[in-house]
């Protein structure tokens, strides 16, 4: 296996899917000079690993780096061994400069199965949610960061590109995953946490909540005292993101003390994204990453 920072291999030819399994190092989408595609070995995860120590614990200030990730400046566990990571490359005007800006964690609902389950499943009752979709594939996003400077919306729609293609790839019919407000203390978020229970929330077969053990009320403030506007320009691009996409919300948050941070659930069935973005996104979808049956 070769990896994609590799410079005995460069980083100008695409890598093609071999049967059903996308391989390592495959282009998943393009935009002006930055790249999106899957991580080709153990060093581009180690990229991938150092990348999220800088955001998450040096900028960010999370505390749950061990001993040893901690001496090698890596954000670490056992997940990343099982995940496809996503990486967003900065190549240049000229295709020469290679740098990692951006990644995101993608673990399939049978890769989960066979290797002890989901990372949310900690904080949050994703094994009943998809106990009651039998007939649906589900895929957890997770570990998204993107460095200060490259934090721009060209940035998101390269990653929601690659997503969308591995989405199609695979016959993805629901995502999920944790989004998190930065802070430990709910009530700090009052009126965006109330917006989202109030406005938001997954029901029916959809609904999902935190884990009794870790249960915090997310509906603190009135309707008649939010200001809807004001709710959502508090809220992390992240997650107002997923909502514009067609997201629903859990019923509950979980603060992550580790991380520092409020974490809520989120819900995204495919069927309930907008054409619109199914259409932009989707676009070079199937020339980067052939759907399979």
């Amino acid at each position: 296996m070769q990896d994609l920072l590799d410079p005995s291999r460069g980083l100008s030819g695409f890598v093609t899917s071999r049967g059903n399994e996308l391989q390592p190092g495959t282009v998943l989408g393009r935009i002006a000079t930055l790249e999106v595609r899957l991580a080709g070995g153990t060093h581009d995860i180690s990229v991938a690993q150092k990348l999220r120590y800088r955001v998450f614990h040096e900028e960010l200030g999370a505390k749950g780096a061990t001993l040893a990730s901690a001496a090698d400046q890596v954000d670490a566990d056992r997940f990343d061994d099982v995940c496809d990571h996503l990486l967003v490359i900065d190549r240049g005007t000229d295709g020469t400069k290679n740098e990692v800006v951006g990644t995101y964690r993608l673990l399939r609902q049978d890769v989960a199965m066979a290797t002890g389950g989901f990372y949310s499943s900690a904080e949050f009752e994703i094994d009943r949610l998809v106990a009651r979709h039998p007939d649906i594939r589900f895929l957890e996003l997770g570990r998204s960061c993107v460095l200060p400077e490259y934090r721009s919306r060209r940035t998101i729609e390269l990653l929601w590109q690659g997503i969308w293609a591995y989405v199609r790839h695979y016959g993805i019919g629901a995502m999920t995953g944790c989004a998190s407000f930065h802070g430990t203390v709910p009530a700090a978020h009052a009126q965006a946490l109330s917006f989202l229970a109030q406005n938001c929330r997954a029901g029916g077969d959809w609904r999902v909540s935190a884990v009794p053990s870790r249960y915090h009320e997310m509906d603190l403030m009135p309707a008649e005292a939010i200001d809807a506007r004001a709710a959502l320009n508090e809220m992390p691009p992240l997650i107002k993101g997923y909502l514009r996409l067609g997201a629903k919300i859990g019923d509950g948050c979980v603060v992550d003390h580790e991380f520092g941070t409020t974490d809520v659930f989120i819900v995204l069935p495919v069927e309930s994204i907008s054409s619109r973005y199914i259409n932009y996104y989707g676009a070079d979808a199937d020339r980067f990453a052939p759907r399979v049956s």
